[in-house]
């Protein structure tokens, strides 16, 4: 399974946002500021921290003293339901012709997108026990606030 670009941008996202707050508290990086550390276009991270702001996992507040802060809800929330909210649950496959290809002659009686859809299905299950937390402990928190401050 592939992540959606902007699924991986909200992981990483997050997983800066907890050593920007283990490191430096009081000091919040702004979304130009993750954008950089994390390498994607600011107008892309924008759009990923307004949704991560809708699903209460960060604040962001403008202005002097503003940036961007984890909550605690972030913070522990499960990257299987980040990957959930942003991948969708929908099917792996287009078996009923919604995209440019025609429904698939199979789809009634097919075995194959029930298997697809068990993968799918423990592929996230695989992901519920971590949290955003654990995703940036050591060595990885360390190696993001080695990265972030590169010129």
């Amino acid at each position: 399974m592939r992540l959606l670009r902007s699924t991986d941008l909200a992981l990483r996202v997050l997983m800066r946002l907890v050593v920007a707050g283990d490191s430096h508290p009081g000091s919040n990086p702004t979304t130009r500021d993750v954008a950089a550390a994390v390498d994607v276009p600011y107008t892309h991270a924008a759009k990923v921290v307004a949704e991560l702001q809708h699903m209460g996992l960060l604040t962001a507040r403008r202005g002097r003293g503003g940036g961007l802060a984890l909550t605690e809800r972030g913070r522990t929330a499960s990257v299987g339901a980040v990957v959930r909210a942003f991948e969708g649950e929908g099917d792996v496959v287009d078996c009923e012709g919604t995209s440019a290809l025609a429904a698939c002659p199979l789809r009634s009686d097919c075995r194959l997108r029930g298997a697809l859809r068990r993968a799918q299905e423990a592929f996230f299950a695989s992901l519920d026990p971590l949290t955003v937390a654990d995703l940036a402990a050591s060595p990885t928190g360390p190696l993001l606030l080695q990265i972030s401050r590169a010129p």
